[in-house]
């Protein structure tokens, strides 16, 4: 990554470290576990987002990445699922993933939420959600 990559994520994490990120991260998901909601821009997928973005994923990779985690949570996915989603290690694989082989993430991540969790998928004729429980 160039200086002048490294810089501009530094500006768009508010100057904030991956340390601070972290803790952020930690912070509001006691928050969401306590109270039920954070505020907006502020929930853990949004610490997750910024904190891959530091880390050089691809804007467009980061966004899928934030969605799936949301999903994970918002749609209360099996509990194995939601530790594929970042929720056992705070994104970390998610992130290494991301860097690694960013078309598998895609693949993948894009399956999970297309699946709801892999609870069903979309009948591409008659647009109605078919259930696979």
């Amino acid at each position: 990554m160039s200086k002048t990559e490294s810089s501009a994520l530094t500006a768009l994490n508010g100057g904030e470290s991956e340390a601070d990120l972290i803790e952020h991260y930690r912070q509001s998901l006691e928050t969401l576990r306590s109270q039920g909601f954070c505020v907006y821009g502020q929930y853990p997928w949004d610490f997750w987002e910024k904190r891959a973005r530091t880390r050089g994923v691809p804007q467009e990779l980061a966004g899928l990445g934030r969605a799936l985690m949301r999903e994970a949570d918002q749609h209360l996915w099996e509990p194995k699922l939601q530790t594929l989603c970042g929720w056992a290690d705070e994104g970390e694989a998610m992130i290494r993933l991301a860097l690694s082989a960013p078309e598998r993430a895609v693949f993948m991540w894009r399956q999970l939420l297309d699946t709801d969790g892999c609870r069903g998928c979309y009948d591409a004729e008659t647009g109605q959600w078919i259930s696979w429980l």
